[in-house]
């Protein structure tokens, strides 16, 4: 057993013990053990979340808030403790200001495209990262367009943060949202949110927060962030895909026009004329992902007996191990070296492809991600059309990181680096 792993269970992480939640994770690739290091794509499911999964469609299976009878009042129950169990995870004010979307992506579509397309006008500003990904870049760009309100955008220096002092100039009379990443799915910077926060509502401008990579990964509380809307996606928190949640500011939600329209969201009904439910359900038209709301719970469960503080705290004694790691093979330069960064690592070898280098990994049963991530103008900012990432949970180990690391010999050796 690795120093770092006697380490981190003496001091009460057991990651062999927590390994064995996770039954994806015990099968070979291509005759190798899996290590799965694409984990900011998707993270992999417990038993916990999938059984839970399976009892709602073998015993519960039912539409909900529509029935009276025992099997829907049972799967409404199951799907709207997940509601309580998200405001408290997160410490949102109230249960009401949590809603149930396919994820981030469908989180921030719903902000720009109800508060946006309602507030925005010709000359307006929306101020985002150069960190962004693009789900909270062509949303902004959609409502743009279509209301005459520019994209303004903090750059990013070398390391990969934000230059604040160019934000600071960027904000002014005509901004209207800052709308920012908490977590770089590309480099693993983390933000100073609660500062940025501050600093837009100290212009007079609402916030919007993509937390798709910051949630699963570090203890999150709204209320003291102060954020006007902060989105994220279940399958990144060890949920099932098709599940997240936009967390919204009530006196911000009322004020906003259904996303859609159907079955719920409805308060009545006639041919001239509809009237709106009350949040949440406001925004929730038709049947949702009932299974992937209840996997959602399940999985905040989960993560919440695991502990938070301790998951991140053993995320970054495996970052700092696995960067000490890279930083010694020869034509490896890691792309993004923020001071506050979370468990990523995004790099280039000099003279092979990323999608090269992905594809050798992946006959050593090794899975990481390559391209641009969703993430262009990062790619753009460095020169690079691409990197390989591998992006860390809580389940890996430091002997995946040294798999890695011999994986990458195995690369070198492929294209003839010696």
């Amino acid at each position: 057993m690795n120093t770092l792993d006697r380490a981190v269970i003496a001091a009460g992480f057991d990651v062999e013990r927590v390994r064995a939640d996770f039954p994806v994770l015990n099968q070979t690739i291509h005759g190798k053990p899996l290590v799965y290091l694409d984990n900011a794509a998707t993270a992999q499911k417990p038993r916990a979340v999938i059984d839970a999964i399976v009892k709602f469609y073998e015993v519960d299976c039912a539409n909900i808030h529509r029935g009276v009878h025992e099997l829907s009042q049972r799967s409404t129950a199951a799907y709207e403790e997940t509601r309580a169990k998200v405001r408290r995870f997160l410490n949102a004010r109230h249960k009401q200001e949590i809603i149930f979307v396919r994820g981030t992506t469908e989180g921030i579509n719903l902000v720009t495209q109800t508060w946006g397309r309602t507030h925005l006008k010709q000359g307006d500003e929306i101020i985002i990262a150069g960190l962004e990904h693009h789900s909270n870049i062509v949303p902004w760009q959609f409502v743009c367009e279509e209301t005459g309100a520019r994209l303004r955008v903090i750059p990013i220096d070398e390391r990969g943060e934000l230059i604040l002092e160019e934000y600071e100039k960027l904000l002014g009379p005509h901004t209207r949202m800052v709308a920012i990443g908490h977590v770089s799915n590309a480099l693993g910077t983390i933000n100073p949110v609660a500062r940025i926060i501050r600093m837009a509502h100290a212009a007079g401008a609402l916030t919007l927060v993509d937390g798709a990579q910051a949630v699963p990964h570090m203890p999150v509380d709204l209320q003291a962030l102060d954020a006007d809307f902060y989105a994220f996606s279940g399958h990144k928190l060890y949920g099932p895909t098709g599940i997240g949640v936009l967390y919204g500011k009530t006196e911000l939600l009322d004020a906003m026009p259904p996303y859609q329209g159907g079955g719920d969201m409805i308060r009545t009904v006639t041919f001239e004329k509809t009237t709106y439910n009350d949040l949440p359900y406001k925004f929730e038209a038709g049947t949702p992902d009932i299974a992937g709301g209840i996997g959602l719970g399940a999985a905040v469960d989960y993560v919440t007996r695991l502990g938070i503080d301790k998951i991140g705290a053993y995320e970054h004694e495996l970052l700092l191990y696995a960067t000490e790691a890279l930083e010694q093979i020869p034509g490896l330069r890691i792309i993004g070296t923020a001071r506050e960064k979370a468990a990523v690592l995004s790099f280039v070898m000099e003279g092979i492809h990323p999608h090269d280098i992905g594809t050798v990994l992946d006959h050593q049963g090794i899975a990481v991600r390559t391209g641009h991530h969703c993430a262009q103008p990062v790619m753009d900012r460095y020169h690079i059309p691409a990197t390989t990432r591998a992006s860390l949970a809580f389940y890996n180990t430091a002997a995946e990181i040294d798999a890695l690391v011999a994986g990458l010999y195995k690369v070198k050796e492929v294209f003839g680096d010696d």
